[in-house]
């Protein structure tokens, strides 16, 4: 704080000093300046980071009396003596009336305007009652009138700067907001991880010496049942290491909100008006049938888009209708005239959830942080409200067909006119009437989509395309609402809604529609005409917004340093409606909680299907701006690609060229024909880039880049997405290959997300402290199953194709490779699964074991290995944060579904391999059971199906093989109960296992099928004649245990 000539120069204002280099510190006496603190709350790890890796701070420490710099020699024998930064006001004055005299240069003249009148005896008897505790700061301070410190609660009023000749430390200097990162990375802690990796490893040995002492000791007395068993064994070990080794690196993240609205929603010189930035967002749902997809809860989803908390000119909002249903169509309608009212109410009241139907069904208190006093008057006036649209949903079907059939009849009328007119006004009696009965919009206009009675250009694989825009563009300035005529007051609330849009493509006989993935593509065509967000999210009908902030937290993600690298954003599924116990681990949380949390750690977790938000860039087939070719031993040799090879040669910023300058990017044979179309890819991936404010980010944009209005619709533009979802748009192009999400199978959720993770681009898993979605799950049996028969058929396809994990690029990290290489093997694991089942029912009919006998190796491998699977069990319990309840269910049904689903999907998949026999699914109905009253109703109904096969045949064969065995070793001369107490043991392993799909089949109060009987019957005869024909008694036999003789 001295004006000598070898002293750094002094900070003035915050435009004189960079940003990114901003370090403040605290002089010494000798005139350095030494630095003091680190913000360690900066998260800047990562695979690409700079080396300025930490923004340095300090705290100053202005030189009170009890903190003097030393003064030069010649100041002392001036009489003066050290300096406070903030002189005394008094003291001020006296140096005012000195200025123009004397007392030594320009240095010595300065140095005096920043000195305090304190001679050296006083400044020694302070600094001493400092040093004794003896002085008193409040007192200086007071008498002063002095401000200890920077940062102080208290301001001079009438200055705005410290010092004289406004020269020195500014209040500016330290209001500017240093850079902070959007999202941090929180490693597992390392008491939890280590001892995590460790069981692995031992595990890893014991299973490794177990199998090996399997294999050198064979029970020679049953060599067929110890090979299946061995051969079983060595395939679980292998299953078991695809699944474990991805897990070995968990982490969570966090997000910050606050600094995503300091940099994007707040006033700022790129920035004057203070308007969001952000970039904007098309959100797609997808639905197919009204009758299993009911319009109400669709129309609820819809509901809660329209309700998110981010810029209302940035969000667009897409539903695609397969079906082509006019019922679906009106819904919608409705739906976007009750959001006018429903929308400003979620915003004024702050409410959550904005679905409508799953917030006045909430159980807790619904005035808990309400405080508007006209909460309870208005919530009570919008639950009318949503009553009366619930009633006007439900009527729909019966007043569309009341509007056919009035319409029709009018037909009729008008064709019985002219047959009159051409008889003379008379109408023969023979004379037939030729009148389609058409589906009829409330316009009095054909409905161009599917109609309730299908001809031809009317049915669902045979219809025109259709986009309808429900909701226009909004306005780009708020519209503040006032006092509503009914009650509602919107007095300083936007009452602005997003756009939505009505989309169904067209479809035609001959052509290949690649369900619901061609669906998705047409959208993401249509929705580049219309609004090209660069950024997509993607929900199942189902699935609503449980928190409406849920796009702020994934944009986090996106918008922050190597955001650009990030391909999507996974959003955990959380579901509703599940029974207490969830019977069959409907939740899935070991794998939403468990296995996705750890594929963070790596490249990413896998695209879900739902609940996901993509980069439109990376949906396009492109590659990341940079990535990292992984090489050698398990990828352990790592090298940094940058994907523009012209860039990387001449060292130029990624900034400076868009990266859709590549060549690939302008081949019409790749998008289409629509010049529209690909003009708007380089427009979305600039607009996807993150803000450059930071020296660090790469492939950034200027800020204030996305404050320009969005151009209203015109005709020319709508007519433009129309042609882009005809069905023979993709002819000859690369949609579904490289571009879009990619055909060929059942489950192209994963396929799609494999193939950007292929490409070299990386994937985040947002885990939010309130759901982000909820939505619904099949919680009846054989719902289920065929659920779970789909992901494994579509696993099964992924085996049998390119995309098998095998065939994976270098920028597929070692692990990754392994946890997608697990996707396409686990449903095999059912082949020897099954095996394993029916072994201790073998092992009791026949009197033998795997082993020779239960002797203590057995006993002590048995014994380590249920040891380490059940520590390495409440290390993952702890680190992903499921219940020990929901880990024992997905063990279960893992062994259900094994047996089942994933069984027939292996025969399914071979048969398409093999015999090009094509799958078909249909989709799982979502109503509730017959039994309104019961929320879970439908947990209760038995519907047969095939898949129930194989797992009762597991439960009747152990039970009769139980009873046999039993009766046996007791009636026998010699019993051998070492035998007989492993045998029993595995199968009550087995039948435990089985619980909750035997008391599936025992339906609501425990009344079995008959079929049950039937089957069991019809078992038991079978195994009864196959034993006496494979074992007849005998008198050598009699008295002694038998054997299987085959």
């Amino acid at each position: 704080m001295t004006g000598s000539s070898n002293s750094p120069p002094k900070s003035s204002s915050s435009g004189g000093r960079p940003p990114q280099s901003v370090k403040f510190s605290r002089r010494t006496s000798s005139g350095r300046i030494v630095n003091l603190s680190r913000d360690d709350d900066a998260d800047l790890s990562g695979e690409f980071a700079g080396q300025n890796d930490y923004i340095n701070y300090t705290v100053m420490m202005p030189p009170t009396p009890d903190n003097q710099p030393e003064t030069s020699d010649s100041n002392k024998q001036d009489g003066t003596s050290g300096t406070t930064r903030f002189a005394l006001e008094s003291q001020q004055h006296g140096m005012k009336g000195d200025r123009g005299g004397g007392g030594g240069g320009g240095g010595g003249s300065k140095m005096e305007r920043r000195m305090s009148v304190l001679n050296s005896q006083t400044n020694r008897s302070m600094l001493l009652r400092t040093q004794t505790q003896d002085f008193d700061h409040n007192k200086w301070l007071f008498e002063t009138k002095a401000t200890y410190g920077i940062g102080n609660a208290f301001w001079q009023e009438d200055e705005n700067s410290y010092g004289e000749d406004n020269i020195g430390m500014r209040k500016s200097d330290f209001m500017d907001k240093p850079w902070k990162p959007l999202t941090r990375k929180v490693k597992v802690s390392g008491a939890i991880l280590s001892p995590y990796r460790m069981l692995v490893f031992i595990r890893i040995v014991i299973l490794a010496l177990f199998l090996s002492w399997r294999i050198q000791n064979p029970n020679y007395d049953a060599m067929w049942l110890w090979g299946i068993s061995v051969v079983c064994e060595i395939w679980f070990a292998f299953s078991w290491l695809l699944d474990i080794l991805p897990k070995l690196n968990p982490i969570n993240r966090s997000t910050d909100l606050a600094a995503l609205h300091d940099k994007f929603d707040t006033p700022s010189p790129s920035n004057p008006t203070g308007r969001s930035d952000l970039p904007g967002v098309d959100i797609f749902v997808s639905t197919a049938d009204p009758d299993k997809e009911p319009p109400l809860v669709t129309a609820n989803t819809i509901l809660s888009i329209l309700g998110v908390e981010y810029p209302i000119e940035k969000i667009s909002c897409y539903i695609s209708d397969d079906g082509g249903a006019i019922l679906t169509f009106e819904a919608m309608a409705e739906a976007v005239k009750f959001a006018e009212v429903w929308v400003p109410f979620c915003r004024k009241h702050n409410i959550e959830p904005r679905n409508p139907d799953a917030y006045f069904n909430i159980k807790k208190d619904p005035t808990k942080n309400k405080k508007r006093p006209d909460f309870v008057k208005d919530r009570r006036w919008m639950k009318r409200e949503y009553d009366e649209f619930k009633v006007r949903i439900n009527g729909l079907p019966e007043v569309i067909r009341k509007r056919n059939k009035m319409y029709n009849s009018r037909e009729v009328k008008k064709e019985k006119q002219m047959i009159k007119e051409k008889n003379g006004g008379v109408l023969p009696p023979d004379e037939p009437i030729n009148v389609t009965e058409a589906t009829w919009m409330a316009d009095g206009t054909h409905w161009p989509g599917t109609w309730h009675n299908p001809t031809a250009d009317h049915s669902k694989g045979d219809h025109a395309g259709i986009l309808q825009i429900l909701s226009k563009v909004p306005e780009h300035d708020p519209i503040i609402g006032d006092t509503d005529e009914n009650g509602l007051d919107f007095t300083g609330i936007d009452i602005r809604i997003p756009m939505f849009a009505y989309v169904s493509r067209e479809k035609r006989p001959g052509f290949d529609h690649n369900k619901k993935a061609g669906a998705m593509n047409a959208m993401v065509r249509a929705s580049a005409i219309l609004s090209n967000g660069p950024f997509i999210l993607n929900l199942d009908c189902d699935h609503y917004f449980y928190n409406s902030l849920a796009i702020r937290e994934g944009m986090c993600f996106m918008m922050d340093r190597g955001g650009d690298r990030v391909c999507y954003i996974q959003f955990p599924q959380r579901f509703e409606g599940i029974d207490p116990s969830d019977r069959y681990a409907n939740h899935n949380t070991v794998f939403f909680d468990g296995n996705m949390r750890a594929l963070d750690g790596l490249q990413g977790p896998m695209y879900v299907g739902t609940g996901c938000m993509f980069r439109r860039y990376a949906l396009y087939g492109f590659e990341p701006p940079r990535f990292i070719e992984h090489t050698g031993v398990f990828g352990r040799v790592k090298t940094k690609v940058n994907r523009n090879a012209l860039q990387a040669r001449s060292h130029i910023d990624d900034d400076t060229e868009p990266l859709t300058s590549d060549v690939e990017a302008g081949y019409p044979q790749k998008f289409g024909n629509s010049t529209m179309f690909t003009d708007s890819i380089a427009v979305a991936e600039f607009q996807a880039r993150p803000l450059a404010d930071h020296s660090s980010v790469k492939n950034g944009r200027p800020p204030g880049a996305l404050l320009v209005p969005r151009p209203p619709l015109d005709a020319p533009t709508v007519a433009e997405a129309i042609a882009v979802i005809s069905c023979w748009y993709e002819d000859k192009t690369e949609w579904g290959d490289r571009v879009g999400w990619i055909y060929g199978s059942v489950t192209e959720d994963v396929v799609t997300g494999y193939r950007m993770h292929n490409r070299g681009w990386r994937s985040i898993y947002c885990i939010t402290k309130r759901d982000a979605f909820r939505g619904t799950a099949p919680i009846n049996l054989t719902d289920r199953l065929h659920q779970v028969l789909r992901w494994a058929t579509g696993s099964v396809e992924i085996y049998f194709s390119r995309n098998n994990a095998f065939f994976a690029s270098r920028r597929l990290k070692f692990l990754q490779r392994v946890a997608y290489l697990n996707v396409g093997i686990y449903p095999f694991t059912s082949v020897f699964l099954v095996m394993y089942c029916f072994l201790p029912a073998l092992s009791l009919f026949s009197g033998q074991f795997i082993v020779q006998g239960l002797n203590v190796a057995f006993l002590t491998y048995l014994l380590l290995i249920t040891i380490c699977l059940t520590l390495l069990s409440l290390l993952e319990v702890k680190w992903s944060g499921i219940a020990l309840e929901e880990w024992w269910r997905n063990e279960q049904f893992w062994v259900i579904g094994g047996s089942s689903a994933h069984l027939v999907a292996v025969i399914q998949g071979l048969l398409k391999v093999i015999a090009g026999i094509e799958i078909s699914f249909t989709l799982t109905s979502k109503s509730a059971g017959d039994d309104e009253d019961d929320e879970y109703a439908d947990l209760y109904l038995v519907k047969w199906t095939s898949l129930f096969i194989m797992p009762l045949t597991i439960i009747i064969v152990n039970l009769i093989a139980l009873v046999m065995g039993c009766l046996r070793t007791v009636y026998s001369v010699i019993p051998q109960w070492n035998k007989l107490l492993g045998s029993v043991f595995f199968s009550f392993w087995v039948l435990s296992h089985m619980y909750p799909f035997a008391k599936g089949l025992m339906g609501r109060r425990g009344r079995v099928p008959a079929i049950v009987y039937v089957w069991s019957g019809i078992l038991s005869i079978t195994i009864a004649l196959l034993w006496i024909s494979i074992d007849p008694p005998t008198e050598s036999s009699s008295g002694m245990s038998g054997t299987l003789d085959i």
